[in-house]
């Protein structure tokens, strides 16, 4: 009879193996889109992890959410700076030479609102 852990990792091997020969098919025109889904999915691990920083199973698992809220933040945050950049790669030059480089600040505003809510609720709940 085969455990919970087993099938776990049966799971958890076959998504690696999956995703790895997935991901190394993608042609380069389509890595933009990939980056984007990519993003959506960490921020479906940064709401997991404000959902374990602020269950208040204990002080342990509080502080490792937090810290999973500050992974999951920064590995946002970065997915959207780089799809940006990505996607700035494809206008013409004289585009790029008539707007200056903007900083995306409704993204940056967004990750900066749920790393305090994370904050908030590691102290509220320790």
């Amino acid at each position: 009879m085969t455990t919970e852990l087993e099938i776990g990792l049966y799971i958890f091997m076959l998504a690696g193996f999956l995703g790895y020969h997935v991901i190394t098919r993608v042609p380069p025109l389509l890595h933009t889109p990939l980056m984007s889904a990519t993003n959506a999915i960490a921020g479906i691990s940064l709401v997991g992890s404000l959902v374990v920083a602020g269950a208040n199973y204990g002080p342990l698992s509080t502080i490792l959410g937090f810290i999973a809220v500050t992974c999951s933040t920064t590995n946002v945050v970065g997915g959207f700076l780089i799809t940006d950049r990505m996607l700035s790669m494809f206008k013409r030059s004289e585009e790029q030479t008539a707007q200056p480089r903007r900083v995306p600040f409704g993204r940056v505003l967004v990750t900066l609102i749920i790393l305090g809510a994370g904050v908030m609720a590691f102290l509220y709940w320790s």
